[in-house]
């Protein structure tokens, strides 16, 4: 029950941060500055200059906004490009993570058995971190972006500084989830990374191996048993009557006081 507790969670959280990351691609005001704004006059004459991954857009105070959408994909700004390859492949590992998820949890009856259910959540769970390394860096790439012409000493004429939008902000909290997700899903599925170790025990050259329980082991130590009753050998060179014979021939010949006494 803790278990499907766990992955429920996580479903939840990584695809709320999946949804985070969908809705900042259409989003506005990914970069924002503002010019004007200065008192002096009963009118405040104010305009706004921002854009997105796809139009530069300018806002005057009288709430009238025109826009210049980009061009085609080959003559976007390399970097705007980058940012949009790496959101979108960032996306398609994202849906494919969840389908591995939502087939490998335990609460659903598809995927197959146990161990085949859990080789598929843990394939999710790579797909969402690979995912959000990818989104991430599509934003990395966009803040220093604009964190390069911000904090310059010294800009071209006409090039304006603008600042981080809510968008940027939204889309790493998303990540943040979709990260916490994983932390999440490998909560309930280490058993496959760190498999149980096995207790060896060795006699006589021969070996034998017994589970770990998954609690604790009342007994992990070695057992040596007396020579009173002679040598047990396992293999293949003795048939199994010889073997009994044997044991019978080194068994001594003393009777219980039970016995004694009939």
């Amino acid at each position: 029950m803790e278990k499907r507790f766990i992955q429920i969670l996580a479903f939840l959280v990584s695809s709320l941060g999946w949804v985070f990351v969908l809705c900042t691609m259409a989003m506005d005001y990914w970069r924002i500055t503002q010019l004007g704004g200065q008192g002096g006059s009963f009118i405040i004459k104010v305009a706004w200059y921002w854009s997105n991954l796809w139009k530069d857009c300018f806002t005057d105070s009288t709430a009238v906004t025109n826009c210049r959408d980009y061009p085609v994909l080959w003559s976007v700004t390399p970097y705007i490009q980058g940012v949009r390859g790496l959101l979108m492949c960032g996306l398609t590992l994202g849906f494919f993570a969840v389908v591995c998820c939502f087939l490998g949890m335990e609460c659903t009856y598809i995927g197959g058995a146990d161990k085949t259910k859990d080789k598929l959540l843990l394939a999710g769970a790579v797909f969402h971190f690979a995912g959000s390394v990818s989104d991430i860096s599509g934003y990395c790439l966009y803040i220093n972006r604009i964190a390069r012409t911000s904090f310059a000493q010294n800009v071209a004429p006409g090039v304006l500084r603008y600042d981080l939008g809510p968008p940027i902000f939204l889309g790493l909290v998303g990540c943040f989830l979709i990260l916490l997700g994983v932390v999440f899903y490998a909560a309930t599925v280490y058993r496959i990374i760190w498999p149980e170790s096995k207790v060896v025990y060795d006699y006589e050259g021969g070996t034998y191996m017994a589970p770990r329980s998954r609690g604790r082991t009342l007994y992990t130590g070695y057992y040596r048993p007396s020579r009173l009753y002679g040598t047990y050998y396992m293999g293949s060179g003795r048939s199994s009557s010889s073997k009994i014979s044997n044991l019978s021939k080194t068994t001594p010949d003393k009777l219980s006081d039970r016995d004694a006494f009939v």
